[in-house]
Order: C-alpha cells, then structure tokens, then sequence
C-alpha cells in the first residue's frame, strides 16, 4: 500500500484511518495527518500511532496519496498549502459537492485526482463509497482508492454526473433512516415498551431488513410480501404509512437532497 497522508483529521479520516489500520491493509508508519487543530492531531497520533506534520505542504512532500478530508470551504485553502508539493501525487478528495473540473483548476491540469463521496457509516465499517476520476489517473491508481474505502464499507466506481444522486441517496440517507429509526422507537413506546428497548430492537430490525436486501438480492417489494400476511398486523401498519404518504415522502426527501447536492455542485 501506497503511504497515505489526511489533510484533514476529523471524524471522515479518522473513520479511514481506523478502518486501513483495523484491517492491516497499512502499517502506521505510512500513514500522516494534518489538522488546523492540535488536539486532533495529537489524538490520531496516541490512538492509531500515525505521523502528525505541520502543515499539507510537508504532508504532501511525504506521501504519495493526499486525502483532502476537509469542508467543502476549506479545499481551496488545502490545495493552497500543498504549494507545488502535489505535483506528482494522487490526490484524493472526499469533499462533499467539489467536482473534478473544480479540483483540477485547484491543482492543475492533467492531475491524477480522485473524487470520492463517502458517508456516516464508514464510521462502523460499513460505508458505502462512490469514487469517479480523471482521464490522468491509472488503473492502479484507482485500485489503490478502492482499497482504501473498501477497508470501511463497499466502494464502487460510477461516472462523476452520478455523484449529486450518490450525495443524496447514500450521503444523506443515513440521516434519513435514523428519522425513520426514531420514529419506529416512538411508536413502540407510545405502544409501551420501554424506551431503551425500543431503540434497541429499531436499530436491530434496521440493520437486519437491510442485510436481508443486500444478501437475497430480491426486489423490496417480495422482501415486503415475505413478511406480510393476509389479515395480519403488518399490512395494517403499511396501509397506516401508504395513507401518510410515505413513499412520496421519503421520494421528495431524496430528490430535495439531490437538487441541494446539484445547486452545490454548479455552484463551483
């Protein structure tokens, strides 16, 4: 593996960083950081044992991949401190809404860049990662990117006018299923169970409906009749949903991501 260098060291890149370490894929002393806070710095050093260095310029005269693990209002300043230091690197950036075209004007044409839009869940090690690149980058290149994030989750390669969709589905849809996570504990305590339980037994039914969809590779409708029987409790709560518009809800809640997501994207 290619030494790794986190301009940025929040909670995305340490999510990262734990997930490579975690799995061996790299040793620590392959691995830096830099953060405009000392104290994140300082963390990731005592917790993964990874280098910590001043500045993006030094951590990308160091490491032959440059992840930008920073805000969206923070890339220009980023790619700004690496001065000429990047020439020859390959830069990955994780910056939600920042296209190629953006970054390459950032850096300079020709420039190996990889674009990646990860989300929350590579903080448990089940993320799911959608990468899309420049013409310049290699194979290997986007071999060792795919590495990188399947070492937290799955990560797959899509064309770049995909990734305002990608930002909303698996980018806002975490917080999405959390409402909906909420909102199922509600019910059951509004039915009597206690609280603590309730949350309980959401997150698990959540994880486990989910696990089914990705395992039995089957269309949600057949997993949703597999569960429903005729006359029974199931199909009462669905028409409960179908009368609250929940479908179209949760559709609108997507497409509003997505035309935010777009707005951001154009905006650059």
């Amino acid at each position: 593996m290619l030494s790794i260098g986190f301009v940025g060291a929040g909670n995305m890149a340490e999510a990262i960083v734990a997930g490579l370490i975690g799995r061996s894929s790299v040793e620590t002393s392959t691995v830096a950081c830099t953060d405009i806070v000392e104290a994140r710095m300082d963390h990731m050093a005592r917790v993964y044992g990874v280098r910590k260095v001043k500045d993006a310029h030094e951590l990308a005269s160091l490491c032959e991949v440059v992840v930008l693990a920073v805000k969206p209002g923070q890339v220009r300043d980023a790619v700004a401190g690496m001065k000429g230091a990047h020439a020859d690197r390959l830069v990955v950036s994780i910056a939600a809404g920042v296209p190629l075209k953006a970054l390459e004007a950032m850096l300079k044409p020709g420039s190996r860049i990889v674009r990646v839009m990860p989300n929350a869940c590579c903080l448990v090690g089940q993320g799911a990662s959608v990468m899309c690149a420049t013409g310049a980058c290699s194979e290997e290149d986007r071999a060792a990117v795919r590495r990188i994030f399947e070492s937290v989750g799955m990560c797959i390669e899509l064309d770049e006018r995909h990734l305002d969709a990608v930002t909303a589905l698996s980018g806002s849809g975490p917080a999405f299923c959390f409402v909906f996570l909420e909102a199922l504990a509600d019910g059951a305590v509004r039915s009597g169970l206690p609280r603590d339980l309730a949350y309980m037994l959401a997150g698990a039914t959540l994880k486990g409906a989910a696990e089914m969809a990705l395992r039995l590779q089957k269309h949600p409708g057949q997993l949703k009749d597999m569960v429903t029987s005729p006359g029974g409790t199931t199909i009462e709560g669905i028409a409960a949903l179908e009368a609250g518009a929940f479908r179209s809800s949760v559709m609108e809640a997507v497409r509003a991501a997505w035309l935010k997501a777009r707005e951001i994207s154009e905006g650059w």
